[in-house]
């Protein structure tokens, strides 16, 4: 089994951050050429966008949450030739419910939905601390 597989999943996460910063700055392109900010606030006040620039806002802001949390565990994984096929299995259901919570962030927004993708996310980044943790102790 490659070991360095544990990365795509990682790079996946990586490029849907990068896509949800494309698609803000698409967002605020059709905000201002709507006239739908208020140009005077728009430097410092995220209220300045209207809801739809404000979600993926927020969303681009989630990238920088649990995620970095994944990172290190695939370099720790990686690191310490612990990236078993469970590992890269989880590391990819994880990636799956960050794109799944970005496509219901920044769509409809339905808060139920986001929440149970945002407890799966976490369960999953519990299953790799476990993994990395008994890799460290044995």
């Amino acid at each position: 089994m490659n070991q360095d597989l544990i990365f795509l999943p990682a790079l996946l996460q990586v490029f849907l951050t990068l896509f949800v910063y494309i698609r803000l700055g698409q967002a605020k392109e059709q905000a201002v050429k709507a006239g739908t900010v208020d140009q005077t606030r728009r430097a410092l006040h995220d209220d300045a966008w209207p809801e739809p620039v404000q979600k993926i806002n927020n969303n681009i802001r989630n990238q920088f949450e649990t995620p970095v949390l994944f990172y290190f565990l695939v370099l720790t994984l990686r690191t310490l030739d612990a990236a078993s096929v469970v590992a890269q299995m989880t590391a990819w259901a994880y990636v799956l419910c960050r794109v799944l919570h970005a496509w219901v962030h920044t769509g409809r927004n339905t808060i139920r939905l986001r929440k149970r993708l945002f407890q799966i996310s976490i369960a999953l980044l519990f299953v790799l601390s476990g993994v990395a943790l008994t890799a460290v102790v044995l």
